[in-house]
Protein backbone atom coordinates (compact mmCIF):
# COMPACT_ATOMS: atom_id res chain seq x y z
CA UNK A 1 0.00 0.00 0.00
CA UNK A 2 1.46 3.30 -0.85
CA UNK A 3 2.40 5.66 1.58
CA UNK A 4 -0.64 8.66 1.12
CA UNK A 5 -3.27 6.15 0.99
CA UNK A 6 -2.00 4.51 4.49
CA UNK A 7 -2.38 8.39 5.93
CA UNK A 8 -5.48 8.91 4.23
CA UNK A 9 -7.02 5.89 5.80
CA UNK A 10 -5.53 6.53 8.70
CA UNK A 11 -6.90 9.99 9.51
CA UNK A 12 -10.58 8.66 7.87
CA UNK A 13 -10.43 6.39 10.97
CA UNK A 14 -9.16 8.83 13.35
CA UNK A 15 -12.10 10.84 11.91
CA UNK A 16 -14.48 8.52 12.51
CA UNK A 17 -13.42 7.59 16.34
CA UNK A 18 -14.61 10.98 17.51
CA UNK A 19 -17.85 10.49 18.69
CA UNK A 20 -20.17 13.53 18.75
CA UNK A 21 -20.46 13.19 22.52
CA UNK A 22 -16.71 13.94 22.50
CA UNK A 23 -17.40 17.29 20.22
CA UNK A 24 -20.22 17.47 22.80
CA UNK A 25 -17.81 17.53 25.62
CA UNK A 26 -16.41 21.08 24.04
CA UNK A 27 -18.89 23.26 25.14
CA UNK A 28 -17.58 21.85 29.00
CA UNK A 29 -16.45 25.69 29.88
CA UNK A 30 -14.23 26.01 33.00
CA UNK A 31 -16.86 27.33 34.63
CA UNK A 32 -19.24 24.54 33.72
CA UNK A 33 -16.55 22.11 35.29
CA UNK A 34 -16.54 23.59 38.24
CA UNK A 35 -20.10 23.24 39.16
CA UNK A 36 -21.61 19.63 40.48
CA UNK A 37 -23.52 17.31 38.53
CA UNK A 38 -27.26 17.04 39.61
CA UNK A 39 -29.11 14.97 36.96
CA UNK A 40 -29.10 13.97 33.60
CA UNK A 41 -31.48 12.70 31.05
CA UNK A 42 -32.37 12.42 27.32
CA UNK A 43 -35.47 13.49 25.54
CA UNK A 44 -37.28 11.77 23.17
CA UNK A 45 -40.31 12.19 21.14
CA UNK A 46 -42.08 9.44 19.72
CA UNK A 47 -39.14 7.90 18.02
CA UNK A 48 -36.78 10.53 17.84
CA UNK A 49 -33.72 11.09 20.40
CA UNK A 50 -33.66 15.18 20.52
CA UNK A 51 -30.90 15.74 23.00
CA UNK A 52 -29.13 14.54 26.09
CA UNK A 53 -29.58 17.01 29.01
CA UNK A 54 -27.41 17.63 31.87
CA UNK A 55 -28.00 20.01 35.01
CA UNK A 56 -25.16 21.17 37.21
CA UNK A 57 -25.20 23.25 40.03
CA UNK A 58 -22.67 25.29 42.72
CA UNK A 59 -24.29 23.02 45.67
CA UNK A 60 -24.75 19.34 44.01
CA UNK A 61 -28.45 20.03 44.54
CA UNK A 62 -31.48 21.88 42.61
CA UNK A 63 -33.09 23.05 45.62
CA UNK A 64 -30.71 25.65 47.41
CA UNK A 65 -28.17 26.19 44.27
CA UNK A 66 -27.46 30.09 44.22
CA UNK A 67 -25.39 29.28 40.03
CA UNK A 68 -27.14 27.06 37.61
CA UNK A 69 -26.38 25.39 34.32
CA UNK A 70 -27.94 23.51 31.69
CA UNK A 71 -26.33 21.52 28.89
CA UNK A 72 -28.08 20.29 25.75
CA UNK A 73 -25.99 17.76 23.31
CA UNK A 74 -27.95 17.81 20.39
CA UNK A 75 -28.47 14.30 18.68
CA UNK A 76 -30.26 15.61 15.33
CA UNK A 77 -30.16 18.82 13.61
CA UNK A 78 -32.08 21.90 14.53
CA UNK A 79 -32.68 24.99 12.63
CA UNK A 80 -31.93 28.31 15.21
CA UNK A 81 -35.32 29.59 14.69
CA UNK A 82 -36.67 26.35 15.21
CA UNK A 83 -35.14 26.55 18.88
CA UNK A 84 -36.30 30.08 19.55
CA UNK A 85 -39.91 28.63 18.30
CA UNK A 86 -39.96 26.00 20.79
CA UNK A 87 -38.96 28.52 23.82
CA UNK A 88 -41.67 30.52 22.39
CA UNK A 89 -44.28 27.34 22.48
CA UNK A 90 -42.90 26.26 26.15
CA UNK A 91 -42.84 29.90 27.40
CA UNK A 92 -46.56 30.42 26.23
CA UNK A 93 -47.57 27.01 27.92
CA UNK A 94 -45.85 27.95 30.84
CA UNK A 95 -47.97 31.30 31.14
CA UNK A 96 -44.85 33.78 29.85
CA UNK A 97 -46.10 36.56 28.40
CA UNK A 98 -44.92 39.79 27.63
CA UNK A 99 -42.43 42.32 25.88
CA UNK A 100 -39.62 41.47 27.59
CA UNK A 101 -40.14 37.62 26.52
CA UNK A 102 -40.69 38.99 23.21
CA UNK A 103 -37.53 41.00 23.23
CA UNK A 104 -35.59 37.45 24.61
CA UNK A 105 -36.39 35.36 21.61
CA UNK A 106 -34.82 38.36 19.04
CA UNK A 107 -32.42 38.10 21.33
CA UNK A 108 -31.45 34.38 20.85
CA UNK A 109 -32.86 34.28 17.67
CA UNK A 110 -29.64 36.50 16.69
CA UNK A 111 -27.29 34.51 19.30
CA UNK A 112 -28.08 30.85 18.50
CA UNK A 113 -26.55 29.04 15.46
CA UNK A 114 -28.18 26.10 13.93
CA UNK A 115 -27.24 22.80 15.71
CA UNK A 116 -26.14 19.26 13.91
CA UNK A 117 -26.11 16.26 15.64
CA UNK A 118 -23.20 16.64 18.08
CA UNK A 119 -23.73 20.22 19.03
CA UNK A 120 -24.01 21.51 22.43
CA UNK A 121 -25.19 24.45 23.93
CA UNK A 122 -24.75 25.43 27.54
CA UNK A 123 -26.75 28.44 29.94
CA UNK A 124 -24.58 28.81 32.83
CA UNK A 125 -25.77 31.00 35.32
CA UNK A 126 -23.60 33.91 36.40
CA UNK A 127 -23.29 35.37 40.43
CA UNK A 128 -26.08 37.95 39.09
CA UNK A 129 -28.13 35.48 37.71
CA UNK A 130 -27.44 36.23 33.86
CA UNK A 131 -27.59 33.54 31.54
CA UNK A 132 -24.51 33.00 29.38
CA UNK A 133 -24.98 31.20 26.35
CA UNK A 134 -21.87 29.17 25.06
CA UNK A 135 -21.13 26.14 22.05
CA UNK A 136 -18.16 24.53 21.50
CA UNK A 137 -16.85 27.86 19.38
CA UNK A 138 -16.94 29.72 22.89
CA UNK A 139 -19.58 32.21 24.50
CA UNK A 140 -22.62 33.09 22.00
CA UNK A 141 -24.22 35.84 23.81
CA UNK A 142 -25.36 36.69 27.47
CA UNK A 143 -29.12 38.33 28.61
CA UNK A 144 -28.66 40.23 31.77
CA UNK A 145 -31.82 39.68 33.45
CA UNK A 146 -32.48 37.17 36.29
CA UNK A 147 -36.07 36.94 35.30
CA UNK A 148 -34.86 35.61 31.94
CA UNK A 149 -32.40 32.96 33.44
CA UNK A 150 -35.26 32.02 35.16
CA UNK A 151 -37.86 31.47 32.91
CA UNK A 152 -35.94 29.84 30.71
CA UNK A 153 -34.44 27.11 33.15
CA UNK A 154 -38.43 26.70 33.61
CA UNK A 155 -38.84 25.13 30.33
CA UNK A 156 -36.64 21.91 31.72
CA UNK A 157 -37.12 22.77 35.61
CA UNK A 158 -40.57 23.88 36.69
CA UNK A 159 -43.15 21.77 37.99
CA UNK A 160 -45.26 22.54 35.11
CA UNK A 161 -42.64 21.20 32.61
CA UNK A 162 -43.99 19.11 29.74
CA UNK A 163 -41.71 16.54 30.10
CA UNK A 164 -41.90 15.88 33.40
CA UNK A 165 -39.86 12.22 33.88
CA UNK A 166 -37.31 14.26 32.44
CA UNK A 167 -37.60 17.34 34.97
CA UNK A 168 -36.85 14.74 37.75
CA UNK A 169 -33.89 13.40 36.43
CA UNK A 170 -32.82 16.56 35.43
CA UNK A 171 -33.33 17.94 39.45
CA UNK A 172 -32.21 14.01 40.95
CA UNK A 173 -35.47 13.58 42.19
CA UNK A 174 -36.47 9.87 42.38
CA UNK A 175 -39.04 8.79 39.94
CA UNK A 176 -42.69 8.52 41.18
Amino acid sequence: MNRSLVQILSLVALVASVSPQAHANQCATESYQELTPVGATRLSVLFWDIYDAELRTDTGRYGNASQRALKLDYLREISSADLVESTDEEWQRLGFRSERHQQWLTELAGMWPDVQKGDCLVLIEDAQGHANFYNAEGLLGSIDAVEFTNDFLAIWLSEKSRFKDERNALIGEEPR
